[in-house]
This record gives C-alpha cells, sequence and structure tokens, in this order.
C-alpha cells in the first residue's frame, strides 16, 4: 500500500480545508456573503432547500464517521497483540510481555507521552506505562516518568527520532531503568512516532551484548510504529467522538477530520502489513530455518491461488495466513526447533499446540481477523485425523488446505537439524504419496504443476 505524502512529509489527508470537497455554498456563508446572497439573489424557498441539503450532509457524515470509529475502535488496534484489559497498565504490561517474548530479551519497557497516557497536567513529558518486569508496582511505574532533555536514553531516542543502541555494561549502567537490573549490558530504545506526532519508546534489555538479530529489531520497530499510528487513531477518534455530539459543528470541520481520519487508517494498514511481515521473518530466525520458510509458504500458497482463479481479497487473505500460520512459534523455545535427538513430549505438546497459540495472538487483531480460521485449521488432515477439530474433506475451508500443502512442501525442501533438504522431484512424490491421507488431492495435483 504506497503513501501519498506532500512535500513536507505529511500525509495527504493533512492539507488544509480548501483542499477539501467543501460545499460552495457553505464556503460563500462563510466569507461573510451570507447576508447578500440571501438578500438579494435566493429566494425563501431555495434557502430552504439549501438549509436542508446541509444538515442532511452533516447527518451523513456524522454517520460515515460513527461508522469508521466503530470499527477502527482501540479494542482492534492499540492491542494488537491479542489482549484486552480496562485498566490501560495492564494492557500495556501485556503488550511490553508479549513484545519480550517474540525477541527474546530480559525486558521490555513502553514510555508514553502525557497525552497519550491521561497525564495532561504532568510535569514530565514520557511516562512509564507498561513494563514486563513481573511485581513492577503502578506507583514505582511512575517515579520513573522523564522530560525530554533527561540524561536517559529514552528521552534521547525520544527527542531525536532515533534508535539508540547501547552494548557495554559501563554504558548501560547510568541508564538502567529497574535498578534490581543488575546484569543487563544491552539496551535498545526505539523511538515510536509517525507524522502526526511523538507519541513515545519502546526500551528493550538484554543480559549479553551482543547486537540484536536484524530480525527481532525489526520487529519492534514495526510494533513501535503500528503501536504509534494505533495511538494517533485512538486520539483521533477519541476527538470525533466528541465533536459528533456538538450541536454546533460545521460539515467542513468533520469533513477535515474524515480525510485525517481516513489517512491514519491508510497509514495503520500499511504498518500492519509490514508487521505481518515482519513476524514472519521473526517466526524463521526463531526457527533458525536456512530459507525464510513462513515467506515461501506464503508465495507458494499464493500461486495455487492464482492457478486456481481466486479472487484478489481471498489470495491476499491466504497469502498472510501462509505467513503467519507459525506465529505460535515465536512464543516458543528457540532449542525446540533446533534440536538433533528426539522431541519430548512436552516439546512435542507444544509443537502440536502452536497453531492455537497463533490464535489466541491474532483473535483480537481487527485486520487479521478474516485470517483466523485458515490459520486455526491448517493442521486438519484430509481423512479427518487431524487438529484441532478433526475436520475432514471439504469441511476444512480451502485457504487451510491451501497453506498445508504449501507448508509441507516448502518444509520438505528445506534443510533440517535432523536431515538435508529433499530435492524438488522427491518433496512432490512424498506429497503425492499422502495425497487423499493428509492432503485434498486436487491441491496435490496443482502443487505438481506449479512447482513444475
Amino acid at each position: 500500500m504506497g503513501k501519498n505524502k506532500t512535500d513536507n512529509g505529511a500525509s495527504m489527508f493533512s492539507r488544509t480545508e480548501s483542499m477539501f470537497d467543501v460545499d460552495p455554498m457553505q464556503e460563500i456563508f462563510e466569507l461573510n456573503l451570507g447576508d447578500f446572497m440571501v438578500e438579494h439573489l435566493i429566494s425563501d424557498e431555495l434557502a430552504k432547500k439549501i438549509g436542508t441539503n446541509v444538515h442532511n450532509k452533516l447527518e451523513n457524515l456524522k454517520k460515515q464517521l460513527k461508522e469508521l470509529i466503530s470499527i477502527y475502535s482501540i479494542d482492534k488496534t492499540l492491542v494488537l497483540l491479542g489482549f484486552s484489559a480496562k485498566e490501560e497498565h495492564v494492557i500495556y504490561n501485556s503488550i511490553a510481555k508479549t513484545a519480550k517474548q517474540m525477541v527474546g530479551m530480559e525486558n521490555c519497557y513502553i514510555f508514553l507521552t502525557k497525552d497519550n497516557c491521561h497525564k495532561e497536567d504532568s510535569d514530565k513529558v514520557l511516562h512509564l506505562v507498561g513494563s514486563s518486569v513481573e511485581n513492577l508496582t503502578v506507583k514505582e511505574m511512575n517515579k520513573m516518568a522523564l522530560n525530554v532533555d533527561d540524561d536517559s536514553i529514552v528521552a534521547k531516542a525520544f527527542k531525536l527520532r532515533e534508535v539508540i543502541e547501547l552494548k557495554t555494561r559501563k554504558e548501560v549502567k547510568s541508564y538502567k531503568i529497574h535498578s534490581d537490573d543488575e546484569n543487563i549490558c544491552y539496551m535498545l530504545a526505539i523511538p515510536m512516532y509517525n507524522n502526526l506526532e511523538k507519541v513515545g519508546v519502546i526500551l528493550v534489555e538484554k543480559t549479553d551484548s551482543e547486537p540484536m538479530a536484524h530480525a527481532y529489531e525489526s520487529l519492534i520497530k514495526a510494533t513501535a510504529a503500528l503501536f504509534a499510528t494505533s495511538m494517533v487513531l485512538q486520539k483521533l477518534t477519541d476527538e470525533i467522538k466528541e465533536l459528533l455530539s456538538d450541536k454546533n459543528v460545521s460539515v467542513s470541520h468533520l469533513q477535515q477530520l474524515r480525510a485525517e481520519l481516513t489517512g491514519v487508517i491508510g497509514d495503520l494498514g500499511e504498518q500492519q502489513q509490514l508487521f505481518v511481515e515482519a513476524m514472519a521473518i521473526a517466526v524463521d530466525r526463531r526457527t533458525k530455518y536456512k530459507n525464510p520458510h513462513s515467506k515461501e509458504t506464503a508465495e507458494l500458497s499464493k500461486k495455487i491461488c492464482e492457478f486456481l482463479n481466486l479472487n484478489e481479497k481471498t489470495k491476499d487473505l491466504i497469502y498472510y495466513a501462509g505467513l503467519l500460520q507459525n506465529i505460535g512459534k515465536i512464543t516458543l523455545p528457540s532449542e525446540i526447533f533446533n534440536k538433533k535427538e528426539s522431541l519430548s513430549k512436552d516439546d512435542w505438546d507444544k509443537l502440536e499446540n502452536h497453531p492455537n497459540i497463533g490464535v489466541s495472538l491474532l483473535m483480537n487483531s481487527n485486520f487479521m481477523s478474516e485470517v483466523v480460521p485458515y490459520i486455526h485449521y491448517h493442521k486438519e488432515r484430509w481423512d479427518g485425523k487431524g487438529k484441532p477439530e478433526g475436520l475432514k474433506g471439504y469441511s476444512i475451508p480451502l485457504g487451510s488446505r491451501i497453506i498445508a500443502v504449501a507448508d509441507a512442501y516448502c518444509a520438505l525442501r528445506t534443510d533440517r537439524a535432523h536431515r538435508k533438504a529433499f530435492s524438488k522431484e522427491e518433496a512432490i512424490r512424498i506429497i503425492q504419496e499422502e495425497s487423499g491421507i493428509k492432503w485434498d488431492p486436487m491441491l496435490v495435483d496443482v502443487i505438481e504443476h506449479v512447482c513444475h
């Protein structure tokens, strides 16, 4: 999804009101020509009709805005990793803990500006709102607030809008967030901002000084960008909700807000796609596939969709489901995927249930809700002996059947800890042997055509 920008880098939707599709008659009245027009050129009947049209336009705008903010609420944007709670610090703590799990860090902290965490009266600019540290109380978190000019890695990252990395215990010592963290010797601060404003900072820490893997850093950056856009969207929807009850609000003002809201929603869509792709790459990094397995599975799934002439929306949904079909793996220990010896029963249970972990991460995420069934059922078998529901044949969603056979083929073509990759011919032969058992026979024929 491309961005249309003005020369100053702002979204096209942040232009002045004069660029909007404002009712010309409304503009005339705003130029103080209304009295002249009514007195000399407009009959009472026409004036009444104009008033009715403006009223109707106002009501239509309000209806459109209500629909938009009902779809893009905080429950479906800010809580992008599948958590919800009435108390904000619980939400932020949950996101911090999940971010820590995703990238295998020791700690994760989330700082927001005072106007983004309802602390407008505070004399501090940045407030710690979420942490992965167990038993860190809200009172303790409140004491960790910062100003922009403070000597802090968080304040510097925020002020400069730059990622800041500290890689030695000596550097880290004076910037520690939590006094009990004696073993921390690496910090990475990533600012959260978009075209409209700076929102806050995500800080991660670990106990070794090795630089963070690029895949994990990209995932934290994508999370920060999505978080920032979600916060901006939430503030905008709150403003709109308040104005919708204002009887004196003008059509032009609502049109401006509609354009801004549409622009932020567009940004959100782009950030969501980047987040999905970063998540898939991080999963592959976590599992130490030599090839980008999730990407290859998604690409092969897309080719199968094209061969079947499926529509664009279905093709996109299956592509993203292919990217994320192993999303649950990112919260499991890396050593499980790299064992050369036989896995324990506990290991197998964790692996076999990983689609359900992934579904729990995605379920409350509005932009991915339609891919959940494809992910949830991609471990089903054609003969009905799969998991989690034991669905059989055509009762398994087509998207799930496509991802399943694509995933199997790509796994066979990849080196694993316990074996070398199979050749193209060998992989197809193995898939064919399980046609009508594990895989949809029609899709086995398709994959043979597509891969040859």
